[in-house]
């Protein structure tokens, strides 16, 4: 069988990224970057051609997933031209997650490309000695091994030094190549950027509590101090638990006086609660909640079409990356170009921060398609959950305060 003369690239994501995240973040942990897979994929198939002076067969990207199931990134890799993903399974052990089988699907490949002559250079890009058994029966039959690494932070090997030693060429990415793909994340300290102030929340959390809950707080006898704080005097009713942004159900809770009655409000204020339910019975509300002028609102898929759900999907997979904040920011989008009239954005904006029980069981659903439930036991955490809806509620907010802006601004 007569050999072919091209080259096919080898991806360990897992050493690739973490090396990357460990040079420009100074740890090796994926979530501190960002990455541009599209210009990373064509970096490195230019870069493979150069280097070999051969054509390229095909990427191979090898990364570990929560039972195998593709996350977004894998999503939108798998349909680039030429490049191909395989996955190996994600385990936590010991609080540190794991890759399990990647290893060994990347020797599979290795020896199968070799033994049926599809290539005549291969590109590895790893640093497990795992691979050394592999990487020897490449060369046995007549392969060239181009062995890559990503530049040390440390400016130390971070690649095993037998794969080194074998290796028939070796090249390391270093910074400024890694830097046309991949970025460092600025922290923030906060998970989302926050929605616009709304003063009838601000009108809420200042409100007094009715006169039946200070006579109780006089009555219940004080806690005793913790860690040498001074007990609150008798009659002094505990402060609220400051808030950022939307109240979520925990925050205005604090705002229920005891035995269950509701607390006493502005007359300009109106009681609005976020998503969950439980907390209190509104007058003429729905058995979720929902006023019935709110009850009719649609959901997003009663408004799409099987085209749109077509085109969403392959915007999913191209496009939208599975941040919190931006995943509950295109599903606003979409709900808002698709609603019939406008009448329903302003019954949905009177709910706010609340989200309708149905709309927001759809929200969490299509979150859930980016991986959101991975590595948390299928629950989406309360940070996360957070963060989807500041994106919905400032999206909205976005759209509306754009089709009610005069003409020519």
């Amino acid at each position: 069988m007569e050999r072919v003369d091209r080259c096919v690239v080898l991806v360990d994501a897992g050493y690739l990224l973490g090396a990357a995240a460990s040079l420009l973040a100074g740890e090796p942990v994926r979530s501190r970057i960002t990455v541009d897979h599209t210009a990373l994929i064509q970096g490195l198939r230019e870069l493979a051609e150069k280097d070999t002076e051969r054509p390229l067969l095909r990427i191979y990207w090898f990364d570990g997933a929560p039972d195998r199931v593709p996350q977004p990134e894998h999503r939108r890799l798998r349909v680039m031209p030429r490049v191909t993903v395989r996955l190996g399974a994600l385990t936590r052990s010991d609080g540190r997650w794991a890759q399990k089988g990647v290893d060994a699907a990347m020797h599979a490949e290795l020896t199968e490309l070799a033994r049926n002559r599809a290539c005549s250079d291969v590109v590895l890009v790893t640093g497990d000695g795992d691979l050394l058994p592999g990487l020897m029966s490449a060369k046995e039959h007549g392969v060239a091994v181009h062995l890559w690494a990503v530049q040390a932070a440390d400016g130390d090997y971070n690649q095993s030094e037998d794969l080194v030693a074998e290796a028939d060429e070796r090249r390391v990415l270093d910074r400024a190549w890694i830097t046309t793909a991949v970025r460092a994340k600025e922290l923030t300290g906060v998970c989302a950027p926050q929605p616009v102030p709304r003063p009838e929340i601000a009108a809420i959390l200042s409100a007094p509590l009715p006169e039946a809950a200070l006579a109780a707080a006089r009555t219940t006898a004080p806690e005793p101090a913790r860690n040498g704080s001074r007990p609150a005097p008798a009659g002094e009713q505990p402060a609220a638990p400051a808030t950022k942004g939307v109240p979520t159900p925990k925050d205005l809770a604090s705002l229920r006086a005891p035995g269950g009655q509701t607390p006493q409000h502005p007359a300009t204020a109106t009681l609005r609660w976020s998503s969950d339910k439980g907390w209190i019975e509104r007058p003429g509300a729905g058995p979720l909640g929902e006023p019935p002028e709110t009850a009719s609102l649609p959901t997003l898929a009663q408004l799409t079409s099987a085209e749109q759900r077509w085109a969403d999907r392959e915007e999913d997979i191209t496009t939208v990356g599975g941040d919190p904040f931006e995943v509950g920011q295109v599903f606003a989008r979409r709900w808002m170009e698709r609603l019939p009239e406008s009448a329903h954005a302003q019954k949905l904006s009177t709910l706010y921060p609340r989200i309708p029980h149905r709309i927001d069981g759809e929200l969490l659903r299509y979150a859930a398609r980016f991986g959101l439930l991975a590595h948390k036991d299928d629950q989406i955490d309360e940070h996360d959950r957070y963060a989807i809806r500041a994106g919905f509620w400032r999206e909205i907010d976005v759209r509306a305060a754009a089709e009610h802006a005069p003409a020519g601004e």
